[in-house]
């Protein structure tokens, strides 16, 4: 049974699944009405980072540019450019067993691509979730909806997966920023 969380709170993931070693954080969303002429090209990526918040290298971020990072432990698995349909909009993979030892955590974030020639924002999106499932079992693990807290906001830092004490953690965060990808880049020390 999945663990459903509130933003801000914490559950270990390897704590109650010894051996989980394979997960995939799934991010889906759906548009409200909305009569801009334009789809909504949401995009999730994930950033490796130090125990700073920052990345080492600007191939520490992986997004639909640069699918895999270069240990392996993360893949991102393609660009949905409409959000249409159901289940999961985009996948993230994570090999816990591959993370780099300087890395003490990953972010996961979504933003809205072209936002502002678009005139878009989270305002107009509904339905936004995050849930990691156990690739090895298939097993959903815990999900996370953010709910429809946002309004001006163009990027969302939606959740981190972070060592402690030798577990990894996840961390319900929802946190909203404006000025989307660009915004999400010189917070995390990515070179843009």
């Amino acid at each position: 049974m999945a663990i459903t969380l509130s933003k801000g709170q914490k559950v270990s993931l390897t704590k109650g699944n010894p051996g989980l070693k394979h997960i995939v954080v799934g991010l889906g969303w759906d548009t409200n009405k909305y009569d801009g002429g334009f789809d909504f090209d949401l995009d999730s990526a994930a950033f490796l980072l130090d125990e700073n918040g920052k990345v080492n290298a600007d191939t520490d971020f992986v997004f639909y540019n640069n699918l895999k990072h270069s240990s392996g432990a993360v893949e991102h698995l393609g660009d949905n450019l409409t959000g249409e349909g159901d289940g999961d909009d985009e996948q993230v993979k994570v090999d816990l067993s591959l993370v780099p030892q300087n890395i003490s955590k990953i972010a996961f974030t979504v933003t809205i691509h072209e936002a502002l020639e678009r005139r878009q924002n989270f305002g107009q999106v509904s339905n936004s979730y995050v849930r990691v499932i156990d690739e090895d079992t298939n097993q959903e693990l815990l999900n996370y909806e953010l709910g429809e807290d946002f309004s001006i906001e163009t990027a969302i830092v939606v959740c981190e997966i972070y060592r402690h004490n030798g577990e990894w953690k996840f961390n319900a965060l929802g946190s909203g920023f404006e000025g989307g990808l660009e915004a999400l880049c010189k917070n995390f020390g990515v070179n843009i």
